[in-house]
């Protein structure tokens, strides 16, 4: 049944206009930007939200 649905995904960012300079201009991908988020155009026709989120605290990856 969700086997042939497209996967979607997103996170936030504390500062979208500092994300907008990264994806766009350092990594060169296309995006889109739309009611305050941005939206990533990856190859193979998949897109990743960006949303704004004021109070964002990146994940801290924990090794053991």
């Amino acid at each position: 049944m969700l086997g042939d649905s497209k996967a979607f995904s997103g996170f936030s960012a504390k500062d979208i206009e500092k994300a907008k300079e990264f994806y766009d201009r350092t990594l060169a991908l296309k995006i889109s930007e739309s009611n305050g988020s941005l939206t990533l155009h990856l190859a193979g026709g998949n897109n990743v939200l960006i949303y704004p989120k004021p109070n964002h605290t990146p994940v801290k990856m924990h090794c053991p």
